[in-house]
């Protein structure tokens, strides 16, 4: 296994165990094949476990995994404060509680803001003390390290990077996401400010592997360096040096085995310019069904009404590339769980972003594309309700 350090010098592998997608029978979480495939993990290396609280079962099952097989030192827990549930301090004191009891331990290695949207969702949790709760518990030593995971753009993610004195922060990216989300300008942007950074969809959630087209397959395929399609992923992450540790949801003991043969074998620069260009091709072949020529740029933001443009672009396309319900999903995420709306009906034509657009792409009528298709009845009942609940 190898290894990075975080911002004090402690060893994390690169690979680390998410639990978000233990196996299940009939709903339940699998406590048995569960329990085997953590304790393979660990005795390969892996030492960084990421839970959460609205994980069904997650947390619950990682603590009794391991409190009865005496491991607890052996592995740092991570898991995450749904603030969007927290209504005062009380509230905080309470959840957290209840993450410890299950977690059968006395303190939480790595602490996220779960899905933290933006500065204003910050402001909010500061405004009820999260501050001060926050210093209490690092300074009893309750809570060792503090962060916060993200789905978003680049501009608000750097925003949130310089809005608290953060220990890490967490990410979706990989090959596809390079110039979405927080993207690489965000990475590099969280490690010229000393943080490590936990990257979570390497594979996006399995589509990588498990929803390619043809002609991407054969791009692997016919290549002469042989790995499979999440090896390359994996290899591509790990390949730069801004990433700490790359999270991954195993669900069986071959995929354990797999990831942590590759988590054992890279090394940091080693993809060559072939290597690249051949990864460019396969991102290539998935975009072909792409709606719109985005790159996620950023050069068409700020928008004056505040649409999320390269968000909802990214959704529009996701929904063609991997189905309606990730599209739907992604743009929810988006454009919902926050204060303002980013919402592509916010738009008003004024054609500001246009002018910014490298790609020359025509903004306005492909917001207008993108509403017609993301917003229906559904999206508007959800927004409506959402919007409350974030206002209050």
């Amino acid at each position: 296994m190898n290894y990075r350090s975080d911002r004090y010098g402690n060893q994390l592998s690169i690979l680390g165990f998410g639990c978000m997608r233990f196996p299940k029978n009939a709903g339940i979480i699998d406590m048995a094949q569960t329990e085997r495939q953590i304790l393979a993990a660990i005795d390969g290396g892996v030492n960084y476990f990421d839970t959460a609280y609205i994980y069904p079962g997650s947390e619950a099952a990682l603590g009794e995994i391991l409190e009865r097989n005496h491991i607890r030192d052996r592995v740092y827990i991570a898991t995450k404060l749904p603030h969007y549930l927290i209504k005062n301090r009380d509230g905080l004191e309470k959840l957290f509680a209840e993450e410890l009891r299950r977690l059968r331990t006395d303190h939480v290695d790595y602490y996220l803001m779960h899905m933290l949207t933006d500065t204003e969702s910050w402001n909010r949790l500061k405004a009820l003390g999260i501050e001060d709760w926050l210093r209490e518990k690092k300074e009893s030593g309750a809570i060792r390290q503090v962060g916060f995971s993200y789905h978003g753009n680049s501009d608000m993610f750097c925003c949130l990077i310089d809005a608290w004195d953060w220990d890490f922060c967490q990410i979706q990216y990989n090959y596809m996401d390079e110039h979405s989300q927080a993207g690489r300008r965000g990475l590099q942007y969280a490690h010229s400010k000393g943080l490590p950074v936990v990257i979570m969809e390497p594979l996006r959630g399995g589509k990588l592997v498990s929803l390619l087209p043809e002609e991407a397959k054969k791009r692997f395929a016919d290549y002469p360096t042989r790995h499979t399609p999440a090896q390359w992923a994996f290899r591509w992450l790990w390949n730069q040096p801004e990433v700490t540790v790359v999270l991954s949801g195993m669900n069986s003991m071959e995929m354990v085995h797999d990831n942590l043969s590759t988590a054992s074998s890279v090394r940091v620069g080693e993809l060559t310019p072939a290597d690249e260009d051949m990864l460019r091709q396969v991102v290539k072949a998935i975009n072909a069904k792409m709606k719109v020529g985005c790159t996620g740029c950023g050069y068409c933001m700020p928008c004056p009404k505040n649409v999320d443009i390269p968000g909802t672009f990214a959704a529009y396309n996701r929904r063609y590339q991997e189905g309606k319900f990730h599209g739907f999903r992604d743009y929810m995420m988006c454009t919902m769980m926050r204060k303002n709306s980013t919402a592509a009906s916010n738009c008003i034509g004024c054609g500001k972003c246009e002018k910014h657009c490298p790609q020359h792409i025509p903004i306005r009528q492909e917001l207008q594309n993108a509403r017609k298709e993301l917003e229906g009845p559904l999206y508007r009942v959800l927004r409506a309700v959402i919007s409350r609940v974030v206002r209050f």
